[in-house]
């Protein structure tokens, strides 16, 4: 179950990084965010290819790349209280920081 939840937080990772990189300029700290996530990522990959039946990897993989997009659109698309939106793109690039660590923490002990 853990490695669901890692493959779903690396997915809707890899969708907020995508939007920040169209849209803010790219920083060292940022990049390295990138790197560590992307060595997860491998590790989950290879993790899943070995120890999970193709069929729920490949299945569960296309259910939570299709949410984390729906997610994100949801997110860029906004959502309005009073005139103000209620929950934006900078609010959430706030939280890459603490999902990088999340990712690579989870993705650790999920493959272990």
């Amino acid at each position: 179950m853990l490695f669901y939840l890692t493959l779903f937080l690396l997915f809707l990772y890899f969708k907020i990084a995508r939007v920040h990189y169209k849209g803010e300029k790219l920083t060292i700290s940022i990049l390295l965010q990138h790197f560590f996530v992307a060595i997860s990522a491998v590790l989950m990959i290879l993790y899943g290819v070995t120890n999970v039946s193709w069929y729920m990897f490949l299945g569960a993989s296309l259910i939570f790349f299709i949410a984390a997009g729906l997610m994100i659109a949801a997110v860029q698309v906004g959502i309005f209280v009073d005139g103000k939106p209620f929950l934006g793109l900078s609010k959430i690039y706030r939280f890459l920081p603490i999902l990088t660590i999340l990712i690579v923490v989870l993705s650790i002990v999920a493959t272990s």
